[in-house]
């Protein structure tokens, strides 16, 4: 047995050796195939790629099919994630949607306690964005409405949240808004609840300046910002957004209204405030200039001659 052992192992080991140098030598003539540029090496390599590569799809398979598993397994993951997210964001507009509910009744009550008169020239009409100017020097965009509908230069363009910009040129059937986010943009603002006056000025950035401020130390982010209505252009009260900050610690506002989705916009029909000159008059009105006294010289109408 020992010595049947030991032929064998005689035998194995140059048989290895032999299959060893048989390899590396097609390996080397595989470079060398490979590494020839030659038109007819390049034929030969054609050939060999057309008659092997075709018959090596088995092979590929079970990776193929691995790979499209773990693919499938990943995507599933997302996709249960995504639906955990949902289901929590469902939940939050459901009760934002009865505070929104609870609040809005209470405003109705509120207005009919107190007999509140809303202003009936502020009424809106309603365009579809055309274009967007694309110009990173000039931000704006143009409606289809114009001229036609009563549109105005100055007046302020919304969409469903927030302000979006002013009427800046019109036509017969449309109508250009310069954003908030122009550089020619300028709309006076109030921040609350401190209640300070400000300038918001846009700079071809998505956040504008919060510029002109009489107390910064009063603000701070999160503040809101509505527009103020000082010089007659914008009514009072409109939402512009939230004040925030910069990384160099500039204060500007973060807009509420979507600049990404820009599809319809209101434009507000406003025809200015009406201003008041005698203050004293709102309350009492003016009364009527009195007689002056008769002369006593001059005979009374009516008298005996």
């Amino acid at each position: 047995m020992a010595k049947d052992r030991s032929q064998r192992d005689d035998y194995t080991a140059p048989l290895r050796r032999l299959l060893v140098g048989i390899i590396l030598l097609c390996l080397l003539g595989i470079f060398l195939v490979w590494r020839i540029d030659s038109p007819r090496v390049e034929r030969f390599r054609a050939q060999v790629i057309d008659r092997v590569v075709p018959s090596m799809d088995w092979a590929m398979t079970p990776v193929t099919g691995a790979i499209n598993l773990i693919r499938d397994f990943q995507s599933y993951q997302r996709l249960a994630e995504q639906n955990r997210e949902l289901r929590s964001e469902l939940r939050q507009m459901q009760a934002w949607k009865e505070a929104a509910l609870q609040l809005e009744q209470e405003n109705a009550r509120l207005l009919d306690l107190n007999n509140v008169r809303l202003d009936p020239r502020l009424t809106y009409v309603t365009g579809v964005v055309m274009a967007d100017s694309g110009s990173p020097f000039r931000q704006s965009v143009l409606l289809n409405v114009g001229a036609r509908d009563g549109i105005q230069d100055g007046w302020a363009a919304m969409d469903g949240i927030g302000l979006v910009g002013r009427i800046s040129g019109t036509g017969r059937n449309t109508a250009r808004v310069i954003l908030l986010t122009d550089a020619a943009s300028a709309v006076p603002a109030l921040i609350q609840p401190s209640g300070q006056s400000a300038l918001i000025s846009g700079d071809n950035t998505a956040a504008p300046v919060v510029g002109f401020l009489e107390n910064p130390d009063l603000v701070r982010p999160g503040d809101r910002v509505i527009s103020s209505g000082d010089g007659g252009v914008f009514p009072a009260g409109l939402l512009i957004g939230q004040v925030a900050a910069d990384p160099s610690g500039r204060l500007r506002v973060r807009l509420s209204a979507d600049y990404e989705r820009l599809e319809f916009l209101r434009v507000l029909r406003h025809h200015g405030t009406e201003a008041i000159e005698d203050p004293g008059g709102v309350v009492v009105p003016a009364t009527p200039a009195s007689a002056p006294p008769a002369d006593p010289d001059q005979p009374a109408e009516g008298g005996n001659g």
